[in-house]
């Protein structure tokens, strides 16, 4: 168990890397650039190609997280990347951190130390779900998805960016799942499990899609209005998925109050950080945008990219 926080741990300081290494490359980019000629571009610049590897780094640290720890612990210690993302970028940015900022992440450390606390997730056989389990799961979370993505396209703004945070968050709460069978596969008959898994075929199909949905979702709106609901969309979804198919098991009675603090003290967090002007990418630089801060709605942090990834 405790090999599988310290994997959370540094999977989320990965990804927090790589979003800092990827909008440092966005913010030298010209603003005329976008499409094929941005990306052709940022495939030059090393800053770039590093946070691509910290990505591919993060996926390997979680996988290794779901390998040898349930999912509804290993989740919800991935929303500490906000919080890393913050305090890498104020380092590479040479921005500094205010009372308020330094707050959040304190609250979001202590916020997610008595969540796991309270439960103790344990148990669960990603590997022995049945298939009426996954068919019931993967059904669900695909429709109410799609419900939402449906729902976001008929709103603008704040509104749509929310809805399309929502989805986006458990769309990788999913992927998790995904990972986390693939895993279970591995263990149980080496690559030849992974190759006859099918979760690893619909991982190959609904990855990229929900990819493309976390870009819409950053475009869509401020970051104070996707962010915080990517981030817990994602924890919420794969602990719940944990629970009801994998069989793992939580602490009840008394502990779900305790655990319920928690997870309100995690979500305060979350929206005060997701304000903080260092995640902000709506601010022109010639707006006097703060370091770090880009004008493109995809300079904006990518904190759930690889958090089902």
């Amino acid at each position: 168990m405790v090999l599988s926080v310290g994997l959370a741990v540094l999977a989320a300081g990965a990804n927090a890397a790589a979003s800092v290494l990827q909008r440092k490359a966005d913010r030298e980019e010209p603003d005329d650039r976008s499409g094929l000629a941005m990306l052709w571009n940022l495939a030059h610049r090393p800053a770039w190609i590093a946070g691509i590897a910290a990505v591919i780094v993060g996926f390997l640290l979680q996988a290794g997280a779901l390998a040898t720890g349930p999912i509804a612990l290993v989740q919800p210690i991935l929303v500490l990347e906000l919080g890393f993302t913050l305090l890498l970028a104020g380092a590479v940015f040479h921005s500094r951190l205010h009372q308020r900022e330094w707050a959040a992440v304190v609250g979001m450390s202590i916020g997610l130390a008595v969540l796991l606390f309270s439960l103790q997730p344990s148990g669960g056989q990603p590997g022995g779900a049945s298939p009426l389990a996954w068919a019931l799961g993967t059904g669900g979370t695909l429709v109410i998805v799609g419900v939402l993505v449906g729902l976001a396209h008929r709103r603008r703004n704040a509104a749509r960016a929310a809805l399309l945070g929502v989805a986006t968050g458990m769309g990788f709460g999913f992927t998790a799942t995904l990972v986390a069978a693939i895993t279970a596969a591995y263990a149980a008959h080496q690559l030849r499990g992974v190759f006859t898994a099918w979760q690893t075929y619909l991982l190959i199909v609904v990855g990229p899609l929900f990819f493309f949905l976390l870009q819409q979702s950053l475009q869509a709106g401020r970051l104070v209005a996707s962010q915080p609901a990517l981030t817990l969309s994602n924890p919420i979804l794969a602990f719940g998925f944990g629970i009801a198919v994998f069989g793992e098991q939580v602490r009840g009675g008394g502990w779900l109050a305790l655990a319920f603090l928690g997870a309100a003290l995690i979500g305060i967090a979350t929206v005060m950080l997701a304000r903080s002007p260092m995640l902000q990418g709506s601010q022109g630089r010639s707006e006097g945008a703060a370091p770090g801060q880009s004008d493109r709605p995809s300079g904006t942090n990518t904190v759930a990219r690889s958090n089902g990834g």
